[in-house]
């Protein structure tokens, strides 16, 4: 029988592994109670200080646009930032020695994966079975390592491969905090491998609850199944553990929900991006400030392709009338900034999340449309229900504020940002088979026809995993809130 000792003195006793608890099942109703209570109190922070609004030229000009023909539309001018061009490398798993219990172990594991919504057959199971039938050896170690360090990525990260995730930029951690060879040592170590299921699976309870019904839903019924699986696949694609206290929109079911302690606390309405180049990316960001009372700066694709910026120069009444102040640079460029109002495009309230795409959430003065069922209406930000409402709550959790603080800076009428002294994640995630924010599972329209990829490479043979982390794809800067 091969020793673990292969490994070599001190490998394993310098390996720790990230462990984190399941959380209950049970879909939870919005609470009422209020959100200072639901934190750890600290020593609160000075009342921010009054800030004078964004009004200035900015230091470098926006990329110029072209100028369409007289009496041709202007066309939409959507920013675009180049990534750099990174060459992916192929991920190489550990190769580390096994017991023939291991092994079996490991075989047992990959004949149950499939209650994982992952895929038996991705892992080689004749193989190893014929592998473990010829005993200990450089054969059977280089098999099974490769064979769960397979698993190990997929259980982790997800099976998708990044060129089937659409517009996909939330950079997932769990790799950098469990690396592959951390967590196979550990298990090789603890002759555990079947209990990585159970540290790797995400610890949301709507995890919990399609893994529940992918093995309630028949065989037969293929399509549901597979459904469900992209779905199990997209938490996957998160962080496993999304913290205390975050914010989560599911774009297709167009509803925003403040998670804390794992349980729903609020939930609002939101208009979401056009499909097409303005749908909303899903993105993982932190929230860095609430802003009361915002400024907009307005975008070239109106100032200069809509005209805007020669009307707010050649009528100040007008101008004024609307809330826009218009500055035109030595260069003849012109800014229009739209101030603080109950008619500026941002409305009463922004939350700053940043970001290369320029998607934040913020208020409307255009509630008529969080009336319609179907709310894809935006260019890519995420208008928000009782926004400010959402914006008094970020300042009680995230800057210590008394209710009644906040409650005054909303109300004041002017420019005022709050940063967060606690920080928070922002989800803008996409899931067509889902718990609703009442609890329910159920299949959510696919808006931007994102399922096809992902369904399509359940059906293809597993890709190696390489060290691309995101989409390749253009990203779309989208600071356009009309």
């Amino acid at each position: 029988m091969v020793s673990f000792k292969r490994f070599g003195p001190g490998v394993v006793s310098t390996l720790t592994i990230l462990s984190l608890g399941v959380q209950p099942v049970q879909a939870q109703k919005i609470k009422t109670a209020m959100p200072e209570d639901l934190l750890p109190k600290s020593v609160p922070t000075p009342a921010p200080t009054r800030t004078a609004p964004p009004t200035s030229m900015p230091t470098s000009p926006p990329t110029p646009t072209s100028t369409p023909a007289p009496g041709a539309p202007a066309p939409l001018q959507v920013p675009m930032v180049s990534a750099p061009m990174v060459q992916e490398t192929v991920v190489a798993e550990p190769v580390m020695p096994w017991t023939l219990a291991d092994a079996q172990t490991l075989l047992k594991t990959v004949e149950y994966v499939g209650k994982e919504g992952l895929l038996p057959a991705d892992y080689q199971p004749a193989a190893l079975k014929a592998a473990i039938a010829a005993g200990e050896g450089d054969a059977l170690d280089a098999l099974a390592s490769r064979v769960f360090g397979w698993l190990i990525e997929d259980l982790r990260d997800g099976r998708t491969p990044m060129t089937a995730r659409v517009q996909w930029f939330a950079v997932d951690p769990d790799q950098d905090a469990m690396p592959t060879a951390t967590i196979m040592a550990q298990a090789l170590s603890d002759h555990d491998i079947a209990g990585v299921i159970d540290k790797l699976a995400p610890t949301n309870p709507d995890y919990a609850a399609l893994k529940a019904e992918l093995n309630a839903t028949p065989m037969a019924n293929r399509p549901r199944r597979a459904l469900i699986q992209a779905n199990m696949d997209r938490w996957r694609w998160l962080a496993r553990d999304l913290g205390q206290v975050y914010l989560m929109t599911n774009v297709p079911e167009f509803q925003l929900r403040l998670v804390v302690k794992n349980k729903i606390l609020r939930t609002y309405k939101t208009v979401v991006g056009k499909p097409g180049r303005t749908a909303t990316p899903q993105l993982a960001e932190t929230v860095s400030a609430v802003v009361f009372n915002p400024t907009w700066t307005v975008p070239q694709s109106i100032v200069k392709g809509e005209g805007l910026g020669a009307k707010v120069l050649a009528n100040p009444k007008w101008a004024a009338a609307n809330h826009y102040k218009g500055y035109k640079a030595e260069n003849g460029m012109i800014t229009v900034v739209q101030q603080p109002g109950p008619s500026n495009a941002l409305g009463l309230m922004k939350i700053d999340m940043p970001n290369p795409h320029a998607i934040y959430l913020h208020d409307t003065p255009s509630k008529s449309y969080f009336n319609s069922d179907v709310r894809a209406f935006s260019h890519g930000c995420i208008r928000t229900e009782r926004a400010v409402e959402l914006g008094m709550t970020m300042a009680i959790l995230g800057a210590q504020m008394s209710a009644t603080d906040a409650a005054e800076l909303s109300r004041a009428g002017e420019y005022k940002k709050v940063p967060m002294t606690r920080t928070f994640p922002v989800y803008l995630t996409y899931f067509t088979f889902a718990r609703s924010i009442d609890g329910e599972l159920k299949p959510f329209a696919d808006i931007y026809e994102r399922d096809a990829p992902v369904l399509a490479s359940f059906k293809a043979p597993r890709a190696l995993k390489t060290t691309q982390r995101t989409s390749d794809e253009e990203i779309i800067k989208l600071d356009n809130p009309l």
